[in-house]
């Protein structure tokens, strides 16, 4: 459980600095082909990076449960397994707002 929640602190780090740097303009850290129809920059960093601070925000709330033990271990992936998808069908909502579609 220690290990779960440890793991998942180190990640949604990860995902919230990306978050950040993504929100702040260096949208050249998503993937080229995810980027190649948006002609609003600015905006598709700001949305791209508030969902992935979703995403991080599930993660490190998941990890935080998980540290009360096993018992709490469902409620745990319950809210990591629905932060993600959340997160998910939003960055699929920007992709094609500001994209034009997923690719």
């Amino acid at each position: 459980m220690i290990l779960f929640a440890v793991i998942l602190f180190a990640v949604a780090v990860l995902f919230g600095v990306l978050a950040v740097l993504i929100y702040r303009g260096k949208t050249e850290l998503i993937h080229d082909y995810h980027r190649t129809r948006v002609t609003d920059k600015a905006g598709y960093g700001k949305a791209f990076g508030k969902t992935l601070a979703v995403i991080a925000i599930a993660m490190a709330l998941s990890g935080g449960i998980a540290l009360f033990g096993e018992a709490a271990m469902g409620i745990s992936m319950a809210v990591l397994f629905l932060g993600l998808a959340v997160g998910i069908a939003a960055i699929l909502r920007v992709q094609k707002k500001y994209n034009g579609g997923v690719f």
